[in-house]
């Protein structure tokens, strides 16, 4: 008979997974950002600076947006209207196609945190 002793540790394994996932998503989220204000439109650079990365612990979801409360009418204008003219390198739609353009950096950014995390 054998002496081997396995211990099932899933709780922490889980805990670990999921912390993982959060630092991943936040990684993707702030990566996504950075991407997205490269073509962000610029007259007063307030949308750029408006651009935020956030992560719902507890949705494991991540989001970036543009434009706070006073500002978000024209985020969306500015993101939508693909009829308005902007400088060289900027477009309208830049933060869904950022996102389109980056997907598969942004999903790496999680499995990597993952896998790491496997690893212990």
């Amino acid at each position: 008979m054998s002496d081997v002793k396995l211990r099932w540790d899933g709780a922490k394994v889980q805990a670990g997974v999921r912390a993982a996932a959060i630092s991943g998503l936040r990684d993707g989220a702030e990566h996504l950002l950075t991407e997205a204000n490269k073509t962000v439109p610029i007259e007063t650079g307030a949308l750029m600076r408006g651009g935020v990365a956030d992560v719902d612990e507890e949705r494991l979801e991540a989001s970036v947006s543009y434009g706070n409360n006073e500002s978000a009418a024209y985020a969306v204008t500015q993101h939508e209207d693909t009829t308005l003219r902007h400088d060289e390198g900027r477009r309208a739609k830049w933060l869904e196609m950022t996102l389109n353009e980056q997907r598969r950096k942004i999903q790496r950014h999680v499995e990597d945190k993952i896998k790491q995390a496997l690893r212990g």
